[in-house]
């Protein structure tokens, strides 16, 4: 089993910033992606950003040039640096990695955090 734990949420005023963390840990021998997502009340969970094992990174159009995500593999981390906040970026922000957790393993299985919550304030 896979466990993401996320860290880092919190209210900030419009404007400001904020760095999430999360941290892979269990039976894990490759990650495919690391990605996170969010969720704000009412609203379907979307994609925010998306970093593959030496591949692509992606941002959704309304996170581009104000999140950066990025990974340090050797700890199986996964980070979202958010600058210039604004109070539509207020969400539940979720963890999401593609893991192979066996051998052999036909594909990767995803896992998702529990979430983090950040609050922007006008």
């Amino acid at each position: 089993q896979v466990q993401l734990v996320e860290s880092g949420g919190g209210l900030v005023q419009a404007g400001g910033s904020l760095r999430l963390t999360c941290r892979a840990s269990g039976i894990i021998f490759a990650i495919k992606s690391m990605a996170w997502y969010r969720q704000a009340p009412g609203k379907q969970r979307e994609l925010v950003a998306v970093m593959t094992t030496g591949g692509p990174t992606d941002y959704a159009d309304s996170v581009k040039g104000r999140f950066a995500i990025s990974r340090d593999n050797a700890a199986k981390s996964v980070f979202l640096q958010m600058n210039s906040l604004k109070p539509e970026d207020t969400a539940v922000y979720f963890c999401h990695a593609e893991v192979q957790d066996e051998v052999p393993a036909l594909d990767f299985t995803p896992y998702w955090g529990r979430g983090t919550q950040v609050t922007v304030s006008s």
